[in-house]
Formats: C-alpha cells, sequence, structure tokens
C-alpha cells in the first residue's frame, strides 16, 4: 500500500448487529404467559420497591416455587432489575427459585424442625422415617425453630403445624388434604372491647391520658424490651420523639430464637392488648405508620391478625393502611431490628452498621421505634393497674413479670408467666411441675440458642438482665431449655453451631467463616480447645451484628463447663 492510501471501512449502525437490527432486546425474554398471571396477582395493588417481598410470597404461594419467567415479570412489572430480585428471592428460606431448565418440587413440601429442643426428642429419627416412607413423592426439609418447641417435635405440613409429630400424624396431615394453617379460638375485637378494651387508647387519642403520663409510667415500672436487648421501653420512646417527623413505628413479631414460642403464644390467644398497645406507642411517638413484622412460621398468626386489623379498620379505631402487615420469609438474621427494617422495605435482611442507630435513620430512613410483641402487651395492663403493680413482681432483685417460654426435659413445658429474676431451680419446681420422669438436671439455656449454657450448679442465679453476663451468658427473650443428663453436651453445643452457620446472613467473613469452621471442628473427635477458643473471640470480636457476636457463646460455655465431655 503506498503511502496515502486509506482502507475505507463501512460503519455499521451500533445495535444493527451484522447489518440487520434485533427481533428484540438481548437478555431473557419476558414470557407473556408468566407476565399475564404476574399482573393478575398484583392486580391494582401499588408498585412500591418495599413491597417486593410480599409480592414474592404471591407467586410462591400461588405456583408452589417462583419460576424464573415469574421473577422476570415481577422484575418487569416493578420496574426494577432482575439481579435484584433474584438476590432478595434467594436470600430467604421459604422461596423456592426454579430456573428454566430444571423441574418444580414436588407440590406438598413437610418440614421437620430439627432446632434443640425438636432434635432431643427425636426429629433426625422422625426426618429418617419420613424419607423411607415418603421417597419423593412429598418435599422433606429439615428447618429451624418453628416456635412450638413445648410441643416438640414438630413438623410443617404445607402450612399445617403437627405438634409431638410422629410419622403416623404427619401420615395422617398429608392424606387429609387440607394444608391450610388452624386459627386456634382467641379473644377477638368483641370480646376484648367487652372487657373494657380500647378504652385506654381512647383516653389517650381524647387528652384524658397524656403521652407523659404514659412515659412517667413506663419509666416507673421498669418495663424493658423483651425481644432480647432489655432496653428501657420509656427511654427508647422518648429518643425517637426527639427526632424530627415524620416518624414509623415497627414490631418485630419475628421471633426466631430456638426456644422461644412467648409472642406466638400472646398473639394467638389476646391479639387486641399487644395491637392496643401498639396503637398507643404510635400515638406516644406521633408515627405516620405502624408495621408489624411477622414470621412466616406463624401464618396462622397471620390469618388471626389480618382479621383483626381489618375490624380495626371497620370500628374506626385506625385508619385504612395504617397498619400494615408483613411477612417475614424465614430468616432468622431478620429477629434483629436493622435486618428487619431492610427487609420491611423489601431487600435482604442484612443487618446494618451503627451508629446511625434505628431510632434515628430507621425504616425508609426516617426515625423509627422497634418494640417487641410482648412489651406492648404490657402497657395496658401497667396504665390500668398501676406501675407498681407491674415493678412489685420481681424475685431475687428483678423487676416486673417477664413470660419464660420453657421447653426440654420437664414435665410441664410451655410459656410461664413468673416474676422476673426467679432462678431457673423455682422454675422448675413452681412452674413445671419438675423433671420429666427420668431425667435428672444438667443444664440449661437461660436465653434460647445465643444466651450460652450453664451448669445445673448454677441454677440459682437469676433469669435477669445484666445477672448472668458475668457467667459469660445472657437472659435474652427469656428462652430457658432444660437438659438432662441424657443430654450430650457436645451434641447440643453442635446443634446449636449448625444452627448459626445456616442462619448467618453472610455479610461478614467472621461469622460467615467463622461458624462453618466451627462446626467442621465441633465435628471431627475431640476438640481442639485453644484453636476453638481462639476463632470463637474472632467472631465475638469483629462480627457486625449479635449473631456472629454471640454465636460462639454455646462453645464457649461447654468448654467452661462441660470440658470433660469434649477435650
Amino acid at each position: 500500500m503506498s503511502e496515502g492510501e486509506k482502507i475505507v471501512r463501512k460503519r455499521q449502525h451500533p445495535g444493527r448487529g451484522r447489518g440487520k437490527g434485533r427481533a428484540h432486546p438481548k437478555g431473557r425474554q419476558l414470557d407473556l404467559t408468566a407476565q399475564a398471571e404476574v399482573a393478575s396477582l398484583l392486580r391494582d395493588r401499588p408498585r412500591n420497591r418495599d413491597l417486593l417481598i410480599e409480592y414474592l410470597h404471591l407467586i410462591q404461594d400461588s405456583q408452589g416455587c417462583l419460576p424464573a419467567a415469574h421473577l422476570a415479570a415481577l422484575a418487569d412489572e416493578m420496574r426494577i432489575p432482575m439481579a435484584e430480585v433474584y438476590e432478595v428471592a434467594s436470600f430467604y428460606a421459604h422461596f423456592d427459585i426454579v430456573r428454566e431448565d430444571e423441574a418444580k418440587p414436588p407440590a406438598l413440601t413437610v418440614r421437620v424442625c430439627d432446632s434443640l429442643t425438636c432434635e432431643m426428642m427425636g426429629a433426625q429419627t422422625l426426618l429418617k422415617d419420613l424419607a423411607a416412607k415418603y421417597g419423593g413423592s412429598v418435599r422433606l426439609l429439615p428447618a429451624p425453630c418453628m416456635g412450638r418447641c413445648d410441643t416438640a417435635p414438630v413438623a410443617e405440613v404445607g402450612h399445617r403445624h403437627v405438634t409431638q409429630a410422629t410419622v403416623e400424624n404427619i401420615s395422617t396431615a398429608i392424606d387429609g388434604g387440607d394444608h391450610s394453617p388452624i386459627v386456634p379460638d382467641y379473644r377477638d375485637l368483641d370480646a376484648y372491647q367487652a372487657d373494657g378494651g380500647y378504652a385506654l387508647l381512647r383516653a389517650c387519642r381524647d387528652g384524658d391520658t397524656t403521652v407523659d403520663d404514659i412515659l412517667a409510667a413506663l419509666d416507673d415500672s421498669g418495663l424493658r424490651g423483651l425481644g432480647g436487648a432489655g432496653f428501657p421501653t420509656g427511654r427508647k420512646w422518648q429518643f425517637v420523639r426527639a427526632e424530627p417527623k415524620p416518624r414509623y413505628l415497627t414490631v418485630n413479631a419475628d421471633e426466631g430464637e430456638p426456644g422461644t414460642f412467648k409472642d406466638r403464644h400472646y398473639l394467638e390467644t389476646d391479639p387486641h392488648r399487644f395491637l392496643e398497645g401498639m396503637l398507643i406507642a404510635a400515638w406516644a411517638v406521633e408515627a405516620d405508620r405502624a408495621y408489624i413484622y411477622l414470621r412466616d412460621e406463624y401464618p396462622q398468626v397471620n390469618k388471626l391478625l389480618q382479621t383483626e386489623i381489618a375490624k380495626l379498620v371497620e370500628f374506626g379505631l385506625v385508619a385504612e393502611s395504617y397498619v400494615e402487615l408483613r411477612r417475614g420469609a424465614g430468616a432468622y438474621i431478620c429477629g434483629e431490628e436493622s435486618a428487619m427494617i431492610e427487609s420491611l422495605e423489601g431487600k435482604r435482611g442484612l443487618p446494618r452498621h451503627r451508629p446511625p442507630y434505628v431510632a434515628q435513620v430507621g425504616l425508609f430512613d426516617r426515625p423509627t421505634l422497634v418494640n417487641n410483641v410482648e412489651t406492648l402487651y404490657w402497657i395496658r395492663d401497667i396504665m390500668q393497674k398501676g406501675s407498681g403493680w407491674f415493678a412489685e413482681q420481681g424475685r431475687n432483685g428483678g423487676k416486673g413479670l417477664r413470660s419464660y417460654s420453657v421447653s426440654g426435659r420437664v414435665k410441664k413445658p410451655g410459656v410461664k408467666l413468673a416474676p422476673a429474676g426467679i432462678t431457673v431451680r423455682e422454675l422448675i419446681e413452681e412452674f413445671c411441675g419438675g423433671m420429666a420422669d427420668g431425667h435428672a438436671f444438667k443444664g440449661y439455656l437461660p436465653g434460647g440458642a445465643s444466651g450460652g449454657i450453664l451448669p445445673a450448679s448454677k441454677g440459682d442465679l437469676p433469669l435477669e438482665f445484666g445477672k448472668l453476663e458475668g457467667e459469660g451468658c445472657f437472659v435474652g427473650s427469656h428462652a430457658v431449655v432444660i437438659l438432662s443428663d441424657q443430654d450430650d453436651m457436645g451434641d447440643v453445643a453442635r446443634n446449636l453451631m449448625r444452627f448459626f452457620e445456616d442462619e448467618s446472613c453472610g455479610q461478614c467473613t467472621p461469622c460467615r467463616v467463622g461458624t462453618e469452621k466451627a462446626v467442621a471442628l465441633m465435628s471431627n473427635g475431640p476438640w481442639d480447645e485453644a484453636l476453638l477458643e481462639e476463632l470463637g473471640r474472632a467472631m465475638t470480636d469483629a462480627s457486625i451484628c449479635g449473631l456472629g457476636q454471640a454465636a460462639a457463646n454455646p462453645l464457649f460455655s461447654v468448654l467452661k463447663h462441660f470440658r470433660e465431655e469434649v477435650v
């Protein structure tokens, strides 16, 4: 080619490919049938981003899974990226994503709880026997705590729970055909109002009872957050009131701590006592809206709350849409308040770094009051019976009443309303009918899976906030699991660590990798004490939230009090 000659290349129009325009955009194309089905499910519901998880539930309930075509249609309908829809759906255990080349799961799923109390009562044997009987005709899954530890072992057939489960009664539930939840008898709005219900709320709104009256009573009563943290309730309300409007209220009804079931008990027996407390709290902090985040393992509570909230609207006690009931989707981490708020916003339930705290920057980046179900349940009684009545109920330095979820090796497990500060020996003898026949008291979990393990020799310590920390334990949500001489403490600790491994959100390395490594080290012969302690300290010191920070507590407890069984 001589100097000055040029090569002239014909330019193609961008997007024309090999000279031809595309018939459709690159990537996954919308399935018209799936698009029509998703549009029919959503109807005239708002396409708000925070409702993504609710709409994933709609698809899961209608299809039995989340087909890829329906996820793509939902992304298009809500005008959000498919990748974002997928990452949210894949985060939660109760969503079943089915790709284009995969078959749908069996129409019926049977979940068997394998958390500590259920495993103590034979859950693993039950899973094996069910697998031998049903093969692949139903889908069998181990599942974390279902909040029914007092009736262990527990299974869920579809959305119908089977307590004290056996192969026989599970088979009866499968063959019965109706797999919907059973709504228990409860005190409805009419019965609650006949007993003076909502008189306090009306007094607040009419000005007969002031915010200062409520706050003073809460402070004098010593009422604390009963979801696990134990923060003074009145002080929390004051913090939120001091922040600029708009403000929100959220209720943490996602009690996923293994061994805990007290909130379920109150929700399915006397829901309006809690609802009135919630509406008083919302009034006190002048919340623009109230949200209830309910764990998906309580479908019967979901049904009854939908019914009773609709009645509140009908009777003019709340404006329509003021109270929003949201379903969790099987993620223990969403019991942590900032993870719960992320989930309420339709995102993955990843805990936030703090500060800022949710009282300052919470739901939709606005100041947010977060309360537990039981905390709100006590508001009416404290105001009507007096703060002194509540405060004087304690024992051994405790203040108030506590609802202890008791399970394990006792004759009468269940929710026990007892004085704050009661000891575990007093709880067993006075409220649980003593130890189960043939079992001798060996140890106990004072605060669920994360609260550590104490030996029977420590059975005279008060079960109250601030009383167990010196032993490396805490009372948390007041979930008490009783262990006996027939329980292997190494097995107990491994069960709890497997739970934390499964439920880690994966956001931070110390928790994500640490729980996995701990399970492996605890499962291979005698424990390497030095290595496990080093690993546990790294998890405790470096994890973002309470899950990783507390995951090593059972490990440390067993090494401290039951070392001869594992080393």
